[in-house]
């Protein structure tokens, strides 16, 4: 059965997919009471819903020729958190289908001003995706990720502010590019001025921004999800393990992304991944998280872990 909110949304695509509709029409295409359907049309005329009735047995419900809507009012920042939302769900497939997020995305920029519209367009051309992994991140600062995304559509010189993984705050001039989500995380790409290279770097670990009035202009920029995926993929770790997958190469990278291990292939109907992590626990309980069978090949220390921890949760269940 469907929830509250889904329901609700589903009345108001009923009720806009035809002229009228009866109130036994609603509950058996909703599968609810006739009582469900008449609090939900009043929670509806609450939210601000124009919804007309007609009395009777044979009356119905229909959306009110100038529905009472509240007026759209956001500011640039809470649009850009709705526009982002919207288009996590339709990359990441949260509702199974890209189709109504990118409706919903469609519907809030015609809602909006035109100057505004255009900015939020312009700013979704911006970003760009990876597969992603299964990993908890740190979030980052919406106002952070708007600045930088900003900088992006404006190709516009940037300063820097960044705490890198050692803890290092340094302050650098860099030309931005674009915004990648990757692991759960937001990746800002740009290249480094002075050391004249592209660069990857964690939006959670950007402290400030200043735009510097300078325009730049990119001449061969690579692919950002690729550049992205190899930059994750090329950090160091304490630990590494490598284990087997009994399927191929292109079906085991559906399984540990690229920016989680590195694949090469075992035969044609198997793949050897090398995975790093902090440390063994982390490791082995990502190993388990995969949901699927596979083997350590090395080291022993994480082989004997992944099969303690098997141990000990057969004899929870027993």
């Amino acid at each position: 059965m469907i929830g509250p909110t889904s329901r609700l949304l589903r009345v108001v695509a009923l009720l806009d997919s035809r002229p009228a509709w009866t109130c036994q029409e609603l509950s058996r295409r909703l599968g609810v009471t006739d009582r469900t359907v008449r609090r939900d049309i009043a929670r509806l005329r609450e939210l601000g819903y124009g919804i007309d009735s007609d009395p009777g047995p044979w009356g119905g419900y229909r959306l009110a020729r100038r529905p009472r809507v509240p007026a759209l009012a956001l500011d640039e920042e809470e649009g850009f958190a709705v526009a982002v939302a919207l288009r996590e769900t339709a990359a990441g497939g949260v509702l199974g289908s890209s189709v109504s997020a990118l409706s919903a995305l469609f519907k809030l920029q015609t809602l909006l001003p035109d100057r505004f519209a255009r900015h939020l367009d312009a700013v979704n051309r911006t970003l760009a995706h990876t597969a992603d992994g299964a990993e908890v991140s740190p979030q980052a600062d919406a106002s952070v990720l708007w600045a930088l995304a900003t900088a992006c559509r404006q190709s516009e010189r940037l300063a820097l502010t960044y705490r890198d993984h050692h803890q290092r705050i340094t302050r650098r001039y860099v030309d931005p590019y674009r915004l990648v989500r990757a692991n759960r995380r937001w990746y800002f790409l740009a290249e480094d001025v002075d050391k004249q290279q592209w660069r990857t770097f964690r939006v959670d670990r950007v402290l400030r921004t200043e735009l510097t009035g300078h325009r730049i202009e990119h001449d061969n920029p690579p692919d950002p999800a690729t550049l992205v995926t190899e930059a994750i993929a090329a950090v160091t770790y304490p630990l590494y393990a490598t284990i087997r997958l009994s399927v191929p190469l292109q079906q085991a990278l559906q399984i540990v992304p690229a920016t989680i291990g590195t694949h090469r292939p075992d035969g044609p109907d198997a793949t050897l991944v090398d995975i790093g992590a902090n440390d063994i626990d982390c490791l082995v309980t990502y190993l388990m998280g995969l949901g699927t069978t596979l083997r350590v090949l090395s080291p022993d220390t994480v082989r004997r872990a992944l099969l303690d921890r098997v141990a000990a949760l057969r004899l929870d269940n027993l």
